[in-house]
């Protein structure tokens, strides 16, 4: 669960590169409810490469892969060291675990990359996350990064489950 603390992230000391990433480029630190901000801030970011660059099939999905696998090998140590600098286990403003799990659950549009089934993955992946069903709940108690960021895998697994299901009635 994400430290709710009101912390005053002017007074911490910061490593850049980490809180570049742990955020997703500053996503994290917007107000009211930072983790959905991630995950819409990611969402746009693949509607913008389906929209602009109409990519086939299998490249939209190296390409989703290649992102959900850069948000994860540089999101766990940034989340590590962006939680232990404020002293928190998984603070709020952490958001690269949205975005890579937002990104998992979108493999599942690619199929259809519309707006019905791109806004599917992201709903359902924000209910996922926000609900963290069995053994999502299991999965946060792993230690630092690997805790703040697998937990959101687990729900964006889930949302793209709901997303092929859904898919029928898209």
């Amino acid at each position: 669960m994400n430290d709710s603390r009101n912390l005053d992230l002017r007074s911490i000391r910061k490593t850049p590169w980490a809180w570049t990433v742990a955020t997703f480029f500053g996503t994290g630190l917007l107000r009211p409810g930072p983790g959905t901000w991630g995950s819409v801030a990611a969402t746009l970011l693949f509607s913008s490469l389906v929209a602009v660059f109409h990519p086939p099939a299998p490249q939209l999905l190296a390409l989703t892969l290649v992102g959900i696998l850069l948000a994860v090998a540089t999101g766990i140590p940034a989340a590590t060291i962006a939680a232990r600098e404020c002293a928190g286990k998984d603070p709020g403003f952490v958001v690269i675990d949205e975005v890579a799990g937002v990104w998992i659950a979108l493999l599942a549009a690619i199929p259809h990359p519309d707006w019905k089934h791109i806004l599917a993955a992201l709903l359902l992946f924000r209910a996922f996350d926000i609900a963290k069903p069995f053994p999502i709940r299991l999965i946060e108690k792993l230690p630092a990064g690997f805790g703040i960021v697998c937990d959101d895998l687990a729900a964006g697994l889930y949302a793209g489950a709901g997303v092929l299901l859904l898919a029928r009635w898209l």
